[in-house]
């Protein structure tokens, strides 16, 4: 038997996400975030809807929030944006991976939500400074149950929806995304080394908006799940 390690102060708690049909939990080493990559969302932000390469982002993997828990809404914000994305999970990696092998590297798909600062976010983007501020603050990404692909297959259409209090303000189609599925791996994997753990926000379409204490939210990506929540 090994021994322990010992460290000067406690372990953190690891990121861990709960997967369909088993106990067994997703462990979480990075979550990588894809920019604008629906046209119609990236006409609402006011920029270019054209096939202009890829950009990143990153939240952490304590942002997670794991489904059953409802969203706190976070202080020093009067403008708190919901995004809903499909959500890749990894079980293997690599640098500069081809796009046509990029797809055995996916473990299971979840529903997410990147919840966004927006004004914290407007103010960085002004003095340009990073947007962490805005994107990767405390529960900011609540997550779904995993999926595994070995249970419903590789998502590549299929709608994707987000209501507000019992309203849709999201309705797209994954096939909507500017930058696939399997062009997000491998133009990410050109960028940093993928690793097995890591998770990928694959963008939002069109509707985003502000929420408010009390809102209630349910979205979903069709054959993949569904995630709901409270923002409290």
């Amino acid at each position: 038997m090994p021994e322990p390690i010992a460290t000067v102060i406690p372990l953190p708690q690891p990121a861990l996400l709960p997967v369909d049909g088993t106990a067994a939990l997703f462990p979480v080493r990075r979550v990588y975030c894809v920019g604008r990559n629906y046209a119609d969302h990236a006409i609402e932000m006011g920029h270019d809807p054209n096939r202009e390469p890829p950009f990143f982002f990153q939240k952490n993997p304590d942002n997670l929030l794991s489904q059953g828990n409802d969203f706190p809404y976070p202080p020093l914000s009067a403008d708190v944006h919901y995004e809903v994305e499909c959500v890749l999970a990894l079980k293997s990696g690599g640098a500069n991976i081809p796009a046509e092998k990029a797809l055995d590297c996916v473990y299971g798909y979840a529903v997410g939500i990147d919840f966004t600062r927006r004004d914290l976010q407007g103010e960085a983007k002004k003095a340009g400074r990073p947007w962490e501020v805005g994107k990767a603050f405390e529960y900011s990404a609540p997550v779904s149950v995993i999926a595994p692909v070995e249970r419903i297959g590789h998502a590549s259409s299929g709608a994707i929806w987000l209501d507000l209090n019992g309203k849709r303000v999201q309705d797209g189609n994954l096939d909507q995304m500017i930058w696939k599925i399997p062009e997000i791996i491998a133009e990410l994997s050109k960028l940093f080394v993928l690793a097995p753990g890591d998770v990928i926000m694959t963008g939002t379409p069109a509707g985003v908006g502000a929420v408010r204490k009390g809102d209630s939210i349910a979205c979903g990506v069709e054959g993949v799940g569904t995630l709901s929540l409270s923002v409290v």
